[in-house]
């Protein structure tokens, strides 16, 4: 029956005591509130906490979460235990314990003097306990914010916890952060609560009234409370209980730190862990906008680690599309490195595809690739149309092929293109030396086998007839100079008039080569820009000039031009054409015989007992003769 009638009197704490709360909290001149105030009066205790926001980034409401926390494991397990928090009140209704951890404050009056107050947990707040500064220079001191320990601390978390204080009737309790003292000063709110009433809420009146009157260039977010004590619960077995009420009480006091700590640190560290994670994967994308994408998938890789960790199936999914098309890429790279160009298109293109998945992030990249690839098969497509043409002894027309595979190479930076290119050149002229070594061997046996001026008057003669007025001048020249060891100023006179006549038409075919020149290099830009017919006709008029002047070569250089143009658009034309002349050439064959049989005896050879030559016309202006 006594314990019956013990646990009925300690469910009536509440009832049989009488506490008034009021708070007033508000944002100043800030944009948001992140002071918060919360309290909860169960039948055997009552907890009040007080938070302001101990960092620099509104969002994350860590005052809010401190009290919150606090709160919740306090209606769970209630009790006079020491309690840590921001700063914090707990009551039996017959005693009170207070708590800090940081600079928000508590004060308590007791007929309208002060009986308890708090000491800001700051490095500002020591320097005004050693009283290097004053209290009220605490206020505006620049290291009043500048915390030793604060919620969510982590190991080196150690709050103030007060010893236990006895209430009595008409004790005041208030917290206030720091929006109020560092506007208001103490004296001011000492002059407030002296003549307080037993409602709390008109104090609170007068406390924001003195703080609006201040009007401060800038007021922080504020926030107030007070707690009327005008019953205390009177415990007729106080004494009786108070040792096992007091083990219980350290007892809750030490389990709810520890959860709150669990708690904190757990939240904390999935807060940094995702923080790690949107870190890594920004570092990926920075790594991506410089094309460094080795690095680029390391972090993007550690990000989707993160991600898995934080069991985020979204997000790791999405940063896992990002790491399966830098592994393209990187694979695409290393084949490209590798000179596997080949490979490395198809890889490319594979890269491509990935993109897609992947909000497109490497599409200039890959394209910007696979642009230099086709500009690489096409160095080496004009490399192999000179060998070609180089096996064929067209040295002008290959050289033409090798100099436009080593411009494209040099263009797009493309190392081994123009190498390879630059040593098609160096085979080209080795050839062309040869050929020239020849020419001059030859050309050197000829001179020595001439004799006299006049033989080679008689050469000058040919070559000027020929058009070739410089190898006349030559000619002439040197007869000069074996009439002038002949002292033969008779034919030294006629000599000189056929040198200036030589220079005259010299001068007259080199404006028209100038002219010839100019119309190939028309027709050059105007291939250029697509117009082929108006290329042919400006490259038949420097074929004219070119027949006029008896330059053959010159000639069949425009010719190879001429069929160069057209060799793209007849491609297909020129393949139907040969396989009808394929079709058609036995019958060509047997019909030249038969029309060449007429000069044959009845055997079908001429009078030496030989065939006759039979040309066969293939393709273009190439004739095959059998019997060569």
């Amino acid at each position: 029956m006594e314990i019956k009638y013990a646990e009925r009197e300690e469910g009536m704490r509440k009832q049989n005591s009488k506490f008034l709360t009021a708070f007033i909290s508000e944002a100043g001149s800030e944009l948001e509130n992140n002071d918060y105030f919360a309290f909860v009066e169960l039948d055997k205790y009552a907890c009040y906490v007080i938070g302001d926001g101990l960092n620099d980034y509104p969002d994350e409401e860590s005052a809010l979460l401190a009290i919150e926390t606090v709160l919740l494991a306090f209606q769970e397990h209630p009790s006079m235990k020491k309690k840590a928090s921001v700063t914090m009140i707990v009551t039996n209704y017959e005693h009170i314990r207070y708590a800090c951890a940081g600079n928000a404050r508590f004060r308590m009056y007791r007929n309208g003097i002060v009986k308890e107050q708090s000491l800001d947990m700051s490095l500002g707040g020591d320097l005004a306990k050693e009283e290097k500064i004053s209290k009220d220079a605490l206020a505006a001191h620049e290291e009043r914010n500048n915390l030793q320990t604060w919620m969510g601390q982590g190991e080196r978390f150690q709050p103030f916890v007060s010893k236990k204080i006895k209430l009595e009737d008409g004790d005041i309790l208030n917290l206030y952060t720091r929006g109020v003292w560092e506007n208001l000063d103490e004296g001011e709110l000492d002059d407030v609560f002296s003549e307080a009433k037993e409602e709390p809420q008109e104090s609170l009146n007068n406390v924001e009234d003195m703080l609006l009157s201040k009007q401060p260039k800038r007021l922080e977010n504020y926030t107030f409370a007070s707690v009327f004590v005008n019953k205390v619960f009177l415990d007729p077995n106080r004494k009786k209980r108070i040792k096992k009420m007091t083990a219980m009480a350290i007892a809750a006091l030490t389990l709810l730190l520890i959860a709150s700590i669990v708690l904190w640190t757990f939240y904390r560290q999935r807060v940094k862990r995702r923080e790690e994670m949107e870190e890594a994967f920004a570092n990926a994308m920075d790594y991506i906008k410089d094309n460094n994408y080795i690095r680029a998938k390391e972090e993007c890789k550690a990000a989707a680690e993160l991600a898995k960790k934080l069991g985020d199936k979204e997000r790791e999914a999405k940063i896992l599309e990002y790491l399966k098309l830098l592994e393209a890429v990187n694979k695409a790279d290393e084949e490209y490195g590798g000179q596997n160009y080949e490979r490395a298109q198809e890889s490319y293109k594979i890269a491509k595809e990935r993109s897609r998945y992947a909000d497109n992030v490497s599409d200039a990249y890959i394209d910007k690739k696979l642009e230099e690839l086709a500009h690489f098969f096409s160095v080496f497509d004009q490399i192999r149309l000179g060998d070609a043409l180089l096996e064929r002894q067209a040295y002008t027309r290959a050289e033409e092929k090798y100099l436009e595979a080593r411009r494209l190479a040099t263009s797009i930076y493309f190392e081994k293109g123009r190498k390879d290119a630059m040593e098609a050149l160096s085979r080209l002229y080795e050839e062309l030396a040869k050929e020239e070594e020849k020419e001059d061997t030859q050309r050197k046996e000829a001179a020595d086998t001439e004799a006299g001026a006049a033989q080679l008057i008689a050469m000058g003669d040919k070559a000027f007839g020929e058009g070739d007025y410089e190898g006349a001048k030559v000619y002439y020249t040197m007869a000069m100079e074996k009439y002038r060891e002949l002292e033969d100023e008779e034919k030294m006179a006629l000599l000189e008039t056929k040198l200036n006549s030589s220079e005259k038409k010299a001068k007259e075919k080199e404006e028209k080569m100038a002219q010839a020149e100019g119309y190939i290099e028309e027709a050059k830009k105007l291939e250029e820009e697509g117009d082929y017919e108006k290329a042919k006709k400006k490259y038949l008029q420097a074929k004219e000039i070119y027949k006029e002047l008896q330059e053959e070569d010159k000639a069949s250089q425009v010719d190879n031009r001429i069929d160069m143009l057209h060799a793209e658009k007849e491609e297909k034309e020129k393949e139907q054409e040969q396989e009808q002349e394929g079709s058609q050439l036995p019958g060509q064959i047997q019909s030249q015989m038969q029309g060449q049989g007429q000069g044959l005896n009845g055997t079908g050879q001429n009078g030496n007992g030989q065939l006759p030559p039979v040309q066969i016309t293939v393709s273009g202006n190439a004739t095959f003769n059998p019997h060569e």
